[in-house]
């Protein structure tokens, strides 16, 4: 009985007003709604997010006295123009860097396994020449697993190309009538919530506050990351400069984890390139201190408001969401951590500050 009452008081608390079961209801619609049809509205998502990052130079435009049509037709005018840039040099540069790091790929293996067979000479007491022998054909049996990976990957998204160009023209189009129609969007989905919400709109507000600014910092910390890397990069004559910056940039996606994975591949192909002379030492030097600045610096300056959540936290919802929805689930999984802390911050608050209502 002891346990029932614990139950019945604890649904009580949390659940004994409608607006709380009708949050609780719009959480679970927009979950199963996701899960179920992500892949066929990622178009529309995709580009709901897109809008929203541009929502903020629109607003300012809006404040400084500039009509809202012009004003959308130069953020959409600036969007377009970034895309067409990336497609233009972007795209091409990272193509042909990767070609040429994929044809390199047999003379690193070849020049790895060297080094591997003076590990006996060096290390005989610790590694013996059967292990390396060992280690060499499972590296083997795995390259052979990745280009069949890779060669099915290709034949795989061949189909998907329609898909791509079709999505090339529709992101463009409805981020235009999001930047355009968004106000009285949500202004009609507004008009359709109850009356009464407290609640929700705790939420809301909790959830625009720190959602919107951590996308926007992070979309901010990838490209100044990135252009920096391959800025250093390019100056010190690191091969691959435009596609591995690329990869460092995307690494902050991912706290903690993604700059230790994408290390991995800098100090590898700085290796072939220098080995271990001056020319490694300097540029590796320069990696870190950007890392080191990029932690210690750029994130409180971009986050110190923003995310409050513990370390502990953001790598489980990086695995959670990341296994869940892939890169996507990973780039979001800070974001929907908040979502969560901010639903479970608001929700008592919330119901308390509506019976305070009620009983005044």
């Amino acid at each position: 009985m002891s346990m029932v009452r614990l139950i019945k008081g604890w649904m009580e608390r949390y659940f004994s007003d409608e607006e709380a079961l009708f949050l609780l209801l719009l959480l679970v619609v927009g979950l199963l709604i996701i899960v179920s049809m992500g892949h066929v509205l990622a178009p529309v998502i995709g580009s709901v997010i897109i809008a929203y990052l541009l929502r903020s130079p629109l607003i300012l435009l809006e404040r400084k006295g500039v009509p809202h049509m012009l004003a959308v037709s130069i953020i959409f005018g600036f969007f377009m123009a970034v895309c067409l840039a990336l497609l233009v040099y972007v795209v091409p540069a990272v193509f042909t860097q990767g070609s040429q790091l994929f044809n390199e790929l047999p003379r690193m293996v070849r020049k790895g396994q060297e080094l591997l067979m003076l590990l006996p000479q060096r290390y005989p007491d610790l590694v013996s020449a059967e292990q390396i022998h060992t280690w060499i054909d499972s590296a083997a049996k795995e390259a052979a697993g990745l280009g069949q990976w890779l060669v099915s990957f290709s034949l795989q998204t061949l189909p998907n190309l329609m898909a791509l160009l079709i999505y090339a023209v529709l992101v463009p189009i409805l981020v235009f009538f999001f930047l355009k129609d968004g106000q009285s969007m949500i202004s009609w989905w507004v008009s359709t919530l109850p009356n009464r919400r407290h609640l929700i709109g705790r939420v809301w507000r909790e959830m625009d506050q720190q959602i919107a600014n951590y996308i926007r910092g992070k979309v901010l910390e990838i490209i100044i990351v990135g252009i920096c890397t391959y800025i250093a990069f390019f100056w010190l004559d690191l091969r691959y400069a435009a596609l591995l910056a690329i990869l460092v940039g995307l690494s902050v996606v991912v706290p903690y984890i993604g700059a230790a994975a994408v290390t991995v591949p800098v100090v590898l192909v700085a290796y072939f390139q220098f080995g271990w002379g001056n020319e490694f030492i300097y540029l590796m030097s320069v990696y870190f201190v950007i890392q080191a600045l990029d932690g210690n610096v750029l994130v409180p300056l971009l986050f110190s408001e923003v995310v409050n959540l513990h370390p502990v936290v953001i790598i489980l919802a990086v695995l959670i969401f990341g296994s869940m929805w892939g890169f996507w689930g990973v780039f979001f999984a800070i974001p929907l951590a908040t979502l969560i802390k901010a639903v479970l911050t608001a929700w008592p608050k919330g119901l308390q500050q509506i019976k305070t209502e009620a009983a005044e």
